[in-house]
C-alpha cells in the first residue's frame, strides 16, 4: 500500500516543484517572518577557549564532516532556487557554531533516516535535520540542543473533519502522511493500538522521504492529515494555498546529533551557548521566524519532554 501511494505521489512531484518553485534566495517569502537574505553570521568570531574543547585531531584538520537532511522548505533547511545552495535555520546555526570553533563545515546531503545510523558507523561526525531529542535516540546518539520545536498537525483548509488533535485516537480511519525515519513516524507506529482499543478502524501511516510528496498527497486527497515539525507546518500553512495548521501536539528539543560519547558534543554545546550569550542566536532565530522556539541554554542530551 505504501509503495503504491509513494509511486503515485512521486510521479506528480515534478508538477508541484514546477508550479511552486522555491523563492529567490534574496527575496523574503511572505508569511512566518522568514528573511533569508539577512546577514547574521559576519559578526560571529572564533572563541579560542571554546575551540580548545575540540579534540586535537579535529583542530588540526580544521574541518568537521556533517550529514545534513534538507527538508524542502524553510525554516529548517532547504535548497535555494539554484537547487544547490542550502539555506535555513540549521545551516545558519551550524555555520555560526563552526565560526566560534574555528572549523570548516564539510556537508554531505543525506536522507533523514540514514543520518543517525551513519553517525554510529563513523561516516559523519555531526548530523543535522531537525533531530528531536528522544529517549530512544539517546541510547545511541548524543545531542547538543539549539532549539525547541516538536510535533504538530496540518490539514487542507477545506477539510473540517479535524479542528485539533489532542490524542492519536482522533486519527482513526484516516491516512496520515509524515516523514520517513522521524519521531512522527515512530510515534504513530508505536501508538497504532489506540484505534483497536477504542473499537475504531486503524489509521494508515504513509511515510515519505520528501516533504513535497507529503503536501502533494494532502492536496490530492491521498492523505488526510500531515504530522510534521511545528515550525515547518506553520511556515507551510503561511505560504501554501489550502493548508491549515491545526495545533502543536508535543514539544521536543532539537539538537546537533553525535555518535554516543563523541567529544564534539561539549564543544558544540559551548559554541551554541556563546551564540546565545552574545545575541547571535536571537538574530538567527529572528531571521527564520522561530523566536518562539528559543532555548535559554544548550544542553547535552536532556530528558525528552513528557
Amino acid at each position: 500500500m505504501r509503495t503504491r501511494h509513494l509511486l503515485m505521489l512521486l510521479s506528480l512531484l515534478t508538477l508541484v516543484t514546477a508550479g511552486c518553485g522555491a523563492a529567490d534566495a534574496g527575496d523574503p517569502p511572505t508569511g512566518a517572518g522568514v528573511q533569508p537574505s539577512v546577514d547574521v553570521l559576519s559578526a560571529v568570531t572564533q572563541d579560542e577557549a571554546i575551540a580548545a574543547l575540540l579534540p586535537a585531531d579535529v583542530r588540526a584538520a580544521g574541518v568537521v564532516k556533517f550529514g545534513s537532511s534538507v527538508g524542502g522548505q524553510p525554516p529548517s533547511a532547504y535548497f535555494a532556487e539554484d537547487n544547490r545552495t542550502v539555506l535555513g535555520l540549521d545551516v545558519d546555526i551550524t555555520a555560526a557554531a563552526a565560526k566560534v570553533l574555528g572549523v570548516r563545515v564539510e556537508r554531505e546531503i543525506a536522507a533523514f533516516e540514514v543520518i543517525l545510523p551513519s553517525l554510529t558507523s563513523g561516516k559523519f561526525q555531526v548530523g543535522t535535520g531537525n533531530f528531536g531529542v528522544t529517549e530512544a535516540r539517546k541510547k545511541t546518539i548524543d545531542f547538543a540542543t539549539y532549539i525547541n520545536d516538536g510535533q504538530g498537525f496540518a490539514v487542507r483548509a477545506d477539510d473540517t473533519r479535524l479542528t485539533k488533535v489532542d490524542a492519536l485516537v482522533q486519527l482513526c480511519g484516516l491516512k496520515v502522511g509524515t516523514g520517513a525515519g522521524t519521531t512522527f513516524e515512530a510515534t504513530l507506529e508505536k501508538e497504532r493500538q489506540v484505534c483497536a482499543d477504542a473499537g475504531k478502524p486503524p489509521y494508515e501511516v504513509l511515510s515519505f522521504a520528501d516533504n513535497a510528496a507529503v503536501y502533494l498527497g494532502l492536496q490530492q486527497r491521498h492523505i488526510d492529515v500531515v504530522m510534521s515539525t511545528i515550525n515547518g507546518l506553520r511556515y507551510a500553512a503561511a505560504n501554501q494555498p489550502n493548508l491549515k495548521f491545526l495545533n502543536e501536539f508535543k514539544r521536543l528539543d532539537v539538537g546537533f546529533a553525535f555518535q554516543k560519547g563523541s567529544p564534539l558534543a561539549p564543544a558544540f554545546q559551548a559554541a551554541v551557548n556563546k551564540l546565545i550569550k552574545d545575541g547571535s542566536y536571537d538574530r538567527i532565530l529572528a531571521k527564520w521566524g522561530t523566536g518562539a522556539s528559543a532555548i535559554p541554554e544548550s544542553l547535552i542530551s536532556p530528558p525528552e519532554h513528557a
